[in-house]
């Protein structure tokens, strides 16, 4: 189909000042496969008696891009900003229908299903995935690296993180209500805008489902845009980032368990299991993981009410219940207590130091003694400071 034929089609499909769907397709030297992903879509809106819209988000295109995209018909939007999200953002952000899909302009994905996301659409779910592990991936269209391991593997990522029911985080062809998008508040300028979309709705308990979507090689020339490496460290550390449970709680909880639980097995005396002796050097090193644990465990509370503070994350009533009775007093008088037992530890120390004359004392007694003070000593004064840190955090929760 030409260009002008499908400028004519354009005009006779859209039918109002505010179409049902807009389709969103970010641009950035797309030259070669832009004219057959609009004549795709309007095929497929035209077909179905779709009252939609073309929008060709324009990144900086250097190609003639943008000429092609207004001769076919399609409403382009300019977008100063680099970066993937920010080109969608920006697309999304010009886009006039109720609805928005959203789609690469690299011939990969087929315009043609948009009839299907729009049926979801229309039975009230709010986001539709696409799934192209359902829908079939043909011959060269992803690399092993990215079918096998990468998508996988932030996919199942993702899904244990944020029990979030896509198969596909990172699947292009999607579509969502722009009630919804608008509610998301999606933040993310690059690659990482497919999992936090794909989180945000997760965490808001959006009505999420999916459509199984076929995926075709490339029609580019030129290597794509994306860079394995980078941009798969990009939506991992998003995924960490955006779940202080995995990055800090639960690593944080296991540390410090098994830190308390060996230092307990060797306050008394040392162990043998077997030909092994387990003495005062590891009494220090599980001590170390006991301080470590905690200071992971409260790192992940800071993050926790910050993400919530600044509208990352969704409000959490489990967390509302705990603060009812955790409050700066409880954290000090703990603290103080784990202070006064360290000094105490200290102090015992002295008098059978002096008790000896303060000669020799027995090696590994002493250093239980004092290493069971200083650990007791700092913590008290970590739980302090992380009760008045935390005062601090809900003071800005309260005022947002």
């Amino acid at each position: 189909m030409r260009s002008t034929d499908i400028a004519l089609d354009m005009e006779k499909f859209v039918n109002s000042e505010t179409p049902e769907i807009s389709v969103v397709m970010p641009c950035l030297n797309e030259a070669e496969t832009l004219a057959t992903c609009i004549g795709r879509a309007v095929q497929a809106l035209r077909e179905n008696g779709i009252d939609g819209e073309i929008v060709v988000a324009d990144n900086g295109s250097t190609d003639g891009s943008q000429e092609i995209a207004t001769r076919a018909g399609a409403r382009v939007v300019k977008v100063s900003s680099k970066g993937y999200g920010n080109a969608l953002r920006g697309g999304i952000d010009a886009a006039g229908g109720r609805y928005v899909i959203m789609g690469d302009a690299d011939a990969s994905y087929d315009f043609g299903q948009l009839p299907k996301f729009l049926e979801k659409l229309r039975e009230g779910n709010q986001v539709v995935m696409g799934n192209r592990f359902s829908g079939g991936i043909l011959p060269g269209a992803m690399p092993p690296l990215h079918r096998y391991l990468g998508n996988p593997v932030l996919t199942g990522i993702g899904r244990l993180f944020f029990d979030s029911p896509s198969g596909d985080f990172h699947c292009g062809l999607r579509a969502f209500s722009k009630k919804a998008y608008e509610q998301m508040e999606l933040r993310s300028i690059g690659m990482e805008f497919a999992s936090e979309m794909v989180v945000r709705a997760t965490l808001l308990k959006m009505k999420i489902a999916e459509v199984p979507t076929t995926l075709a090689p490339d029609g580019r020339s030129r290597e794509p845009h994306l860079r394995t490496w980078r941009d798969g460290w990009r939506h991992l550390r998003f995924l960490l980032l955006y779940s202080p449970r995995w990055l800090f709680l639960y690593p944080g909880i296991a540390v410090m368990a098994i830190g308390l639980f060996t230092a307990a097995w060797l306050l008394p005396q040392s162990r043998e299991v077997g030909h092994v002796i387990f003495d005062v050097r590891t009494f220090m090193f599980a001590i170390m993981l006991l301080m470590v644990g905690f200071q992971a465990v409260a790192f992940a509370v800071f993050a926790k009410i910050f993400g919530i503070t600044q509208g990352l994350l969704p409000p959490d009533p489990r967390l509302d219940r705990i603060f009812r009775y955790v409050k700066l007093e409880t954290g000090l008088l703990v603290g103080g207590l784990l202070v006064f037992a360290g000094t105490a530890g200290w102090t015992f120390a002295l008098c059978h130091w002096r008790a000896q004359h303060f000669g020799p004392m027995s090696p590994a007694l002493n250093e239980r003694i004092m290493v069971s003070a200083i650990a007791a000593f700092t913590l008290g004064l970590e739980v302090s400071l992380s009760s008045f840190f935390l005062s601090l955090l809900g003071l800005a929760r309260r005022e947002s």
